[in-house]
């Protein structure tokens, strides 16, 4: 069993058909035993790339896209260990704006899986695994000493 931590740009595979859905599918896949762990703030940004795949041209229905929210929203009740934002976890994204590349929610999933990862180390257990799918972020976590990993990397 292994800790994982999935940004937005990660999650989305597992309710959108994209490079890395399967890939996304299995570690996610409860019977596999990972823990999933995102920020309060993955719920909006994946149910608004839902929306977006929606209103796109020749996109989701309406259905599709209100049966993949409502099963996020099921997800986050049952298999996803949910971090809340704090102005502390903020400060922290700020000062991660000043050193990477990086826009202002991907610095708050930075340091969302930041703060994650050493509640883990505290406990004893062993670091998560920072999954996203954006180059810019997975530099910063490396540069952080996150393992990372990019669904991209399994077509």
């Amino acid at each position: 069993m292994s800790y994982y931590y999935f940004d937005s740009s990660a999650l989305v595979k597992r309710y959108l058909t994209e490079i890395g859905s399967g890939w996304v599918l299995a570690i996610t896949n409860p019977a596999d035993g990972h823990t999933i762990v995102v920020a309060e703030i993955t719920r909006v940004e994946v149910a608004a790339a839902l929306a977006a795949r929606h209103r796109a041209p020749a996109g989701l229905t309406r259905a599709e896209r209100d049966d993949a929210v409502d099963l996020l929203h099921n997800h986050y009740d049952i298999e996803y260990q949910s971090i809340a934002t704090t102005p502390a976890l903020l400060d922290r994204a700020v000062s991660l704006t000043q050193n990477y590349r990086l826009r202002s929610y991907d610095a708050v999933q930075l340091a969302t899986a930041l703060l994650a990862h050493e509640q883990l180390a505290a406990a004893g257990l062993p670091g998560l695994i920072f999954t996203v799918a954006d180059n810019d972020l997975v530099a910063a976590a490396q540069a952080e000493g996150l393992a990372t990993e990019n669904p991209n990397d399994y077509p």
